[in-house]
């Protein structure tokens, strides 16, 4: 069984992932025609790939997904997490499978070493599934500037989970992500896509299980189906990570 860990939550961690965003900083060159919202899930429990997937479908759109090839198929305290065949699927289906380090590792806390050894084994095992992982999601949002430089030269684009917009020039080494978790998850991420409708901006939003009784890092099938309508009725974008950076 996969325990939850606690990254530092202290004054010192707080400061590091704060300072983090002042450095190694790589401009997104954004082009946005309209409000673009992307949907993302972290880590993945089974859930997410079935109904989480399933939601964005059912409304002509794809997600991001943030895969950790050595989590397959344990079990967590958000369920069971998905298998190869299930990754293998997403792909199949159109969805974004993206990087997440092999075995969930905190990235600040990871030897340099380490980290590289670890990144190559996921990247490898998703790029044996069909995957092509150019994206990546900081484990926990713990980041700091040495390891946000070592990510930032092996990826496309880096997301944390300090919440926030992304504008043109927003660092794409340390994007803001904003969680649909918790009992009021499903209002915050609502008042960030009206907030991204009236700045013309990117909001990335992200989740973990996706069930009828979720984890408090997760949501429910219905909570997600109302955002991704709201999204829509108010004229947003919905696309993945790759897709809002190659344009």
């Amino acid at each position: 069984m996969i325990q939850p860990y606690t990254p530092d939550v202290g004054l010192a961690g707080k400061l590091r992932r704060r300072f983090a965003r002042l450095t190694h900083r790589r401009p997104a060159r954004l082009r946005l025609a309209r409000p673009t919202v992307s949907f993302t899930f972290d880590d993945i429990p089974a859930t997410a790939a079935h109904a989480g997937a399933q939601a964005l479908e059912q409304h002509g759109a794809r997600g991001t997904f943030y895969v950790c090839a050595g989590l397959f198929g344990q079990q967590g305290h958000m369920g069971r997490f998905a298998d190869s065949a299930e990754i293998e699927t997403l792909i199949h289906r159109g969805h974004e499978v993206a990087g997440h380090t092999l075995n969930h590792v905190d990235c600040h806390r990871t030897s340099p070493t380490e980290l590289d050894a670890d990144l190559d084994a996921n990247d490898a095992a998703l790029c044996g599934l069909g995957a092509a992982p150019l994206h990546f999601a900081y484990p926990y949002g713990e980041v700091s500037p040495r390891a946000k430089k070592q990510l930032g030269a092996r990826y496309a684009s880096l997301r944390g989970v300090h919440k926030g917009l992304v504008h043109d020039g927003g660092d794409r080494n340390q994007l803001p992500g904003v969680g649909i978790e918790g009992p009021d998850g499903e209002v915050v991420a609502r008042a960030w896509i009206d907030r991204a409708v009236a700045e013309n901006a990117w909001l990335i939003l992200y989740t973990h299980d996706v069930r009828e009784t979720p984890s408090p890092w997760g949501c429910t099938p219905d909570a997600l189906d109302r955002l991704i309508a709201h999204a829509r009725d108010a004229g947003c974008d919905i696309r993945t990570i790759g897709e809002v950076l190659a344009a």
